[in-house]
């Protein structure tokens, strides 16, 4: 077994190399190509990102060898394609999990999971409504999903693919609730909080949160958006069952449409459209820390640190500038506006 820091990550590939390494199987596939030989496409994955690899002139037996899920070391080429790295595989081998340390495949959050909790929990004392304080804390006392929500992915790939990922994904979005709510005084900041916390709080049964991230069969069947949904309804059905006092119905449904709506088109998932003011709102602030995440999550693992762009990023359909943060030009002394002191 390789020490960490002997390993060859995914980040630190180049164009050209020879590679022998394990990595994590996150999927796999077998393909015919034009001429009826079969391939496998497979991502592969560490602590540091996945990569694309493709094993050419297979057969269903090879196929079946890949565990999914599993680790597997592969001799190959790094190759560029449509500007993205991947994989040209040659051969490759299973390997047992005891072979293995997982501190070099499971990813997990840069940032402190308690502190995050706990800043989460402070910003939802900032909701005055009752019925929603009600139902907030029905949630919060849900001592099992809250173990797995504060160890959930947040996504497989796309943003915050990690173990804590959930929780610092939406602590984002809770904190650009309390930042914009003061600019918009008509906006409901109490339903907009709420729905901020609960909008992927069912990711932790739609995802897997191992080394291998994945769809659980109720994630695939049913979806994070419509379970979120309903765990509102039954979470308001117990707190009337236990002490007699209801949630609104009103509060309910909208509550609902901003979890149902907040993916914001229907082709990205969401069985209704933005409807009110909150679920706009709510749709671009999950929209804006997700893309917060891409983006400087790109610039950070590009392997060149002299390349101006990082790779094209398909969820983008864009490359992204890699400045340094600083701008070059500054504006002279004296009036902006163009007159002297």
């Amino acid at each position: 077994m390789l020490p960490m820091s002997e390993r060859r990550t995914i980040t630190d590939l180049t164009n050209g190399e020879a590679l022998d390494e394990v990595f994590l199987v996150r999927d796999k596939d077998l393909r015919t190509t034009r001429g009826g030989d079969l391939y496998v496409t497979m991502t592969l994955a560490d602590r540091s990102g996945t990569i694309n690899g493709r094993l050419w002139r297979a057969t269903e037996g090879i196929f079946q060898s890949i565990p999914a899920g599993g680790f597997l070391r592969v001799r190959a080429r790094v190759e560029e394609y449509r500007g993205n790295l991947q994989l040209n595989i040659e051969g490759c081998q299973p390997v047992g999990p005891d072979n293995v340390d997982m501190a070099d495949f499971v990813r997990a959050t840069p940032c402190d999971v308690d502190a995050m909790f706990a800043e989460l929990q402070e910003l939802l004392q900032d909701v005055r409504n009752e019925p929603l304080r009600r139902l907030m804390k029905k949630f919060l006392e849900d001592t099992k999903l809250m173990a797995a929500f504060r160890k959930a992915p947040a996504a497989m790939q796309m943003h915050h693919p990690y173990v804590g990922g959930l929780l610092e994904h939406t602590l984002g979005v809770m904190r650009g609730v309390k930042a914009i709510c003061p600019l918009y005084p008509d906006i409901n900041a109490d339903l907009l909080m709420a729905g901020a916390f609960l909008h992927d709080i069912a990711k932790t049964a739609e995802l897997t949160s191992g080394a291998a991230i994945g769809y659980t069969d109720r994630g695939q069947l049913v979806g994070h958006i419509t379970i979120a949904s309903i765990w509102i309804q039954d979470k308001a059905a117990a707190i009337a069952e236990e002490t007699g006092e209801a949630v609104p119905a009103k509060t309910i449904t909208l509550l609902q449409h901003l979890v149902l709506s907040h993916h914001g088109v229907h082709e990205y998932g969401s069985p209704k459209l933005p409807a009110i003011p909150e679920a706009f709102m709510l749709h671009y602030l999950d929209n804006m820390d997700a893309k917060a995440w891409m983006t400087s999550h790109a610039i950070d693992e590009t392997p060149d640190a002299t390349a101006a762009f990082t790779s094209y990023l398909p969820q983008l359909e864009s490359r992204v500038y890699r400045f340094s943060g600083h701008l070059d030009d500054f504006v002279p002394s004296g009036d902006l506006f163009g007159g002297d002191e």
